[in-house]
């Protein structure tokens, strides 16, 4: 038997559950389809399969605590208090997750309503990533390596002046290496690391949760309505639940050009910023600028938060690029809680259909600003691009 468990609710992106509770407002009767991708085409031992079922089935044991209500209640009071009641009486149900191997690969298909399935994601893809180094016996580096190479990275981004936010248990070596992460991050008070997107970490270390929402928030309104119409109707809907609240837009699920066409002067003005988490860092910085500048807003008072693969050397480049031209902010993902001297897994999990009125399903898909992460089903992907004349 494994030990890998997760042991809190809250062990999941913050994104999740702002989703979640505009979900169980918006869509409470919305049936979806995800499915894991290993992009990496990494190999699983025998008996994954039913470590991975041993893990999940310990999940529906999971419950919001007092002390985690009181905590999110207090730092989230954008998140209203029935929400709260909600998920205190949420549980896992693994029977919505069906998990299978041949050979070595891995198949995980998470189908059910929307509401309730939205929260597998990311406790899945962590417990995918540390089985995988568990049951293949991989040793990490030391606790005090690990420990040392974060305040290293915290030191470094310290003197660049930037703040930053650990944004990475999808791909996680293990709890307790984001454990380590996250006490390293926090040792120094004066440091410019802002928070967390794992919202039990947030609480745990007294630091704040971030994130607004996701691909699949514009892939499902692409689904429903339309896609010349997902990127509006997903913000708009995204307004009506947080009239102002978790103000960033993520900006690339269907190219960053199509998102900017419909990004207009009042969401311009009314989001905080937009996030970049595909294609060139550089080119989407001189784009946004010249998206706020277009509509005569001074970018200065406004931000970007990059998310995509970053590294030190990333983050210098960025940094020396934006300074003085717009806000900038930075999500660290597997640079910080998988460097333990091993190769971090490229693996996904992916909403891959919505359930239309007559019970038939709707393929989704994602139209990135790499075309190597478009994701979904091919004659779909042509017919977005299509709709919205977008030309390789």
């Amino acid at each position: 038997m494994s030990n890998v468990l997760l042991n809190s609710i809250l062990d999941n992106d913050f994104y999740k559950i702002t989703m979640q509770n505009a979900v169980v407002k918006l869509f409470p009767s919305s049936v979806v389809k995800y499915e894991f991708i290993n992009r990496g085409k990494h190999q699983f031992p025998e008996g994954f399969d039913v470590a991975l079922r041993e893990a999940v089935n310990k999940m529906a044991e999971l419950r919001l605590t007092k002390e985690e209500k009181k905590f999110m209640a207090r730092t989230c009071p954008y998140i209203d208090l029935p929400y709260l009641d909600f998920l205190e009486g949420y549980h896992y149900d693994p029977s919505e997750v069906k998990i299978q191997q041949d050979g070595t690969e891995l198949s995980v298909i998470v189908e059910g309503l929307w509401y309730r399935t939205i929260l597998w994601e990311v406790p899945l893809l962590s417990l995918i990533s540390e089985l995988h180094y568990e049951m293949n016996h991989m040793e990490r580096d030391s606790n005090e390596v690990v420990m040392k190479r974060t305040l290293d990275k915290a030191e470094s981004l310290n003197n660049l002046g930037v703040t930053f936010a650990e944004f990475g248990t999808r791909r996680r070596h293990s709890y307790k290496v984001q454990n380590l992460v996250m006490e390293a991050l926090t040792k120094n008070k004066r440091s410019t690391f802002i928070g967390s997107s794992n919202v039990h970490f947030a609480m745990k270390y007294g630091v704040k949760p971030i994130g607004t929402h996701a691909h699949e928030w514009f892939m499902f309104h692409a689904a429903e309505y339309g896609f010349k119409m997902a990127n509006q109707l997903a913000l708009e809907h995204w307004v009506d639940v947080y009239r102002g609240d978790l103000g960033v837009a993520l900006s690339d699920t269907y190219t960053t050009d199509v998102f900017f066409q419909q990004f207009d002067k009042k969401f311009a003005k009314l989001f905080d910023g937009v996030r970049h988490d595909s294609g060139d860092p550089l080119e989407f910085a001189d784009k946004t600028i010249a998206h706020y500048e277009k509509h005569g807003i001074n970018p200065l008072f406004k931000y970007i938060i990059f998310s995509d693969g970053l590294n030190l050397e990333k983050v210098e480049e960025i940094t020396n690029y934006c300074n003085g031209k717009i806000g900038i902010s930075f999500g660290i993902g597997t640079n910080l809680t998988n460097d333990v001297g091993l190769k971090p897994m490229n693996i996904v999990m992916k909403l891959i259909g919505v359930q239309s009125i007559n019970k038939e399903w709707i393929p989704t898909v994602k139209l990135s600003d790499e075309h190597g992460k478009y994701t979904g089903d091919p004659k779909m992907i042509e017919l977005a691009k299509e709709f919205l004349r977008i030309k390789d």
